[in-house]
């Protein structure tokens, strides 16, 4: 995506939400820093998320607050049961003596159980670390699993079933007690989920709960670390808490209904679980755990959750929007259901492709006969995550808005771009027990160093707001000494491809051109090639139809962008998915384009070779 890139301009009426004014505080130091601030001051709150989530049992017991589903139907949760089973589960560990040195290890994915011991944590004062799912059942040697278990030593680890997680609990040590919703394994040490919860509460749960504090620990969240393993991401109740407050200051309209949720997003991540499920918890709202994923083989079952509920906001990840968008478009009865009650559509996680947008926004249109307001935010697992958001109204993908209520941020230049720099009352106070990680994430001024870049929307105005500009570690120089800025050639070739491809790795550092490893997007490749047959990843990848439209679209970018650093020279179409293994990918879709790179060594040479293979693309 470039700015000069034309851009479809709907005049479709647009649903009307209420945004909160959108103020900025700009000042220009002598150093050539520039810091942003949001004129609206946060306000009180509540530095427990534990008293945030009695304080919505109080106002509304018998409220849905999860559900799941349950064969054709749907397993509910009120409030009030939900806050029954929370403080017995409690209970239990404090009974246990848990703590952040003896912490609570969820392997599991969403799901009730998953959220009532979440929650119990809260509760009790004791940290919770639920880790990607992926590292149990996808991955080969649970090498980061093991390197987890052994740096946060926890005092109890939750399976849903141990019979699924057999192989994952073996590879552990066997010095932590095993709690499990069902032993489709026995094992001599293990709890059942029931009778944990089944614990009674007493004064010392009341204790517990009054010793919480903002500093307190909540949760450690696994990020990957510049070696490819996870570093624990403190977060303590009051960062969490405090986004919400930021959140329900930028975006008034939450007070109007309890927010509808479906969603998907794991809650070993940032994204979905202290953003969308705290929000909905500090509403009061509903949240329908979605059990799909934006894969081939389970998409259909997000399909088959919005067909029946409609939210009243929708987030995913650009790679979740690209495996839906096609369904929608195909399907009136779900798209009706879908956009009801839509008040808002977000993205985050990664940049979105300007054409994913275009094509929500015309069915949206098709559909209601109105646009749906879409908008982003940008933030890390660091910053809880929010730090600056879109709260209005904005045309095109890319803009990621202004600073949140609290925030700071820093614009510092580097090499042509500026890197952003963030602190707040949401910022984490560190890594677990890595002092040294600590230290680098933090410049002299206290301000949290993530590795973007971003720019103003308008140097005239920076309400207008920040625009991402790509991560600084991923852009790389051509022998000629010109930059590439593989974040924005990343999205605009993917958008030129549609919808052949879900995602690209951008290469080149070192070399003459820009080339691209690339993933197909199964659906989009197969209307593609169009004669119904279903075919394999590597079928696609080899046929014709799909190799002459990826290189006719890229001829097509090419012919629009004259310099270098944008033009591809060669592509390769990838036959297998993105490894966990090799930290390629998460499970919410992000892509490590430098480990990527480094894994993929051999094919990174074949796209440079003299005489390349047949199966490279020369465009």
């Amino acid at each position: 995506m470039t700015d000069s890139a034309p851009i479809h301009v709907n005049t479709a009426p647009m649903r009307m939400i209420q945004y909160a004014p959108a103020k900025v505080r700009m000042d220009k130091n002598a150093d050539g820093n520039v810091h942003l601030s949001a004129d609206m001051a946060l306000q009180a709150y509540d530095p427990s998320l534990a008293r945030l989530f009695r304080a919505a049992v109080e106002a509304t017991p018998e409220r849905v607050f999860l559900a799941e589903r349950a064969g054709d139907g749907w397993r509910k949760l009120t409030y009030e049961a939900a806050r029954r089973h929370v403080d017995g589960l409690a209970s239990g560990l404090l009974a246990r003596g848990l703590s952040p040195d003896r912490p609570v290890l969820i392997l599991s994915g969403n799901s009730i159980e998953h959220a009532l011991l979440m929650l119990a944590g809260y509760t009790a004062g004791v940290p919770v670390a639920a880790i990607s799912v992926a590292y149990s059942l996808q991955s080969q040697d649970h090498g980061k699993l093991k390197h987890i278990h052994a740096h946060l030593t926890p005092g109890l680890v939750y399976v849903a079933d141990t019979g699924a997680f057999a192989k994952a609990l073996a590879a552990l040590p066997d010095d932590a007690e095993i709690l499990a919703g069902n032993e489709g394994a026995r094992g001599a040490r293990v709890t059942r989920f029931e009778d944990l919860a089944a614990s009674v509460p007493g004064p010392v749960l009341d204790l517990a709960l009054a010793a919480i504090g903002a500093d307190t620990v909540a949760k450690f969240l696994f990020t990957s670390g510049s070696t490819g393993l996870p570093k624990g991401v403190i977060n303590t109740h009051g960062m969490l808490t405090a986004n919400q407050q930021m959140l329900a200051q930028i975006w008034p309209f939450l007070a109007e209904r309890p927010p509808v949720l479906v969603d998907w997003l794991p809650w070993s991540h940032t994204f979905g679980a202290n953003h969308n499920f705290n929000l909905v918890m500090r509403h009061r709202g509903t949240l329908w755990i979605d059990n799909g994923r934006p894969l081939p083989q389970l998409i259909g079952e997000s399909v088959r959750n919005l067909s029946q509920i409609s939210p009243t906001i929708y987030f995913n990840v650009p790679a979740g929007y690209a495996a839906l968008i096609p369904f929608l478009e195909r399907d009136e009865a779900l798209a009706r259901s879908f956009f009801r009650d839509l008040r808002l559509i977000f993205y985050a996680g990664a940049a979105l492709p300007q054409d994913l947008w275009t094509r929500l926004e015309a069915v949206a249109v098709k559909t209601t006969g109105q646009r749906i307001p879409m908008t982003s935010s940008w933030g890390t697992t660091e910053t809880s995550p929010l730090a600056t958001a879109a709260h209005f109204p904005i045309d095109r993908a890319g803009i990621i808005g202004v600073p949140a209520p609290g925030v700071e941020i820093k614009l510092v230049p580097a090499g042509g771009k500026c890197e952003v720099r963030v602190r707040g009352p949401n910022v984490t106070p560190g890594y677990w027990k890595r002092p040294d990680l600590t230290a680098a994430a933090f410049d002299a001024d206290g301000f949290y160093k993530p590795g973007d870049a971003v720019r103003l929307a308008d140097e005239g105005d920076a309400s207008k707001g920040l625009v991402f500009d790509g991560r600084l570690a991923e852009d790389f120089k051509l022998t000629t000494g010109t930059w590439v800025h593989a974040g924005a050639l990343r999205v605009g070739v993917l958008a030129a491809a549609s919808p052949a491809l879900v995602d690209a790795i951008v290469a080149g550092a070192d070399r003459d051109f820009v080339a691209l490893l690339a993933w197909l997007n199964v659906a989009g490749c197969q209307k593609l090639v169009g004669d119904g047959a279903p075919k394999s990843t590597a079928e696609l990848a080899r046929h014709p139809a799909v190799r002459a439209h990826v290189g006719a679209a890229l001829r097509g970018w090419n012919a629009a962008h004259a310099g270098s650093s944008q033009r591809v020279a060669r592509v390769l179409l990838l036959l297998d998915a993105p490894s966990i293994d090799a930290n390629e990918i998460t499970d919410k879709g992000y892509v490590n384009q430098r480990l990527a790179l480094e894994h993929r060594c051999a094919d990174v040479e074949r796209l440079f070779a003299a005489m390349p293979h047949d199966d490279i693309t020369v465009i």
